[in-house]
């Protein structure tokens, strides 16, 4: 239990150090001394830096697809499964913040290619999620035939662009972005409101 503890404690402080300072400006000897532990255990449990890196984005995948494809599964209409899509999405991207802003990061830059590998292939399965929920709606009528990957980036778009361009966003919604009660209590209900609403515009025949 305690070497369990130990592992998630390391890997809590290796994702906001790397999301803070990049793979490559975030050493493993500043991950060891944030988590209290020495470089032994470090080495220990994860072998690598990139062990290390790679151990951080799994442990977020892990577990989340299912989640996902439960809503597939359930008894919901179209409209309840494509807002609970939402609203669950819209929960990890502000709970997980410093974890989504490190994805992106890495995704931008694009220079390794296994990593990028793994987070466009987990990534995909999730958005596919939210494409399959549109093209259900569309066959059974309820929903107008738009374009469905275009909606998921829309959606997407959305709730990135506002919780990860903080400093913009800051002034554009007269709020303090980097106050994680505000975003909690005051945007992420703001931003499930929204999308809600654009996606009855758009959806609902």
């Amino acid at each position: 239990m305690v070497k369990e503890d130990k592992k998630e404690i390391i890997l809590n402080h290796a994702e906001r150090l790397f999301s803070e300072n990049g793979y490559d400006g975030a050493s493993t000897r500043a991950i060891a001394k944030d988590a209290g532990v020495n470089m032994a255990m470090l080495n220990y449990y994860f072998g690598s830096k990139e062990g290390l890196y790679k151990a951080v984005f799994l442990r977020k995948f892990s577990g989340f697809y299912e989640s996902l494809l439960q809503i597939i599964s359930s008894p919901l209409s179209s409209w309840e499964k494509i807002t609970r899509y939402v609203d669950i999405y819209a929960d990890r991207i502000v709970k997980h913040n410093c974890f989504h802003r490190l994805m992106t990061y890495e995704l931008s830059i694009q220079q390794r290619s296994e990593m990028t590998d793994i987070i466009v292939e987990h990534l995909l399965k999730n958005i596919n999620i939210g494409k399959t929920i549109i093209e259900e709606g569309i066959k059974e009528g309820v929903f107008r035939k738009v374009d469905p990957e275009m909606t998921i980036a829309t959606i997407f778009g959305s709730m990135y662009y506002v919780v990860n361009l903080k400093n913009i966003t800051s002034a554009l919604l007269n709020v303090d972005m980097h106050d994680p009660e505000v975003v909690i209590n005051d945007i992420k209900p703001r931003i499930k409101k929204h999308l809600a609403a654009l996606l009855e515009a758009h959806l609902k025949v």
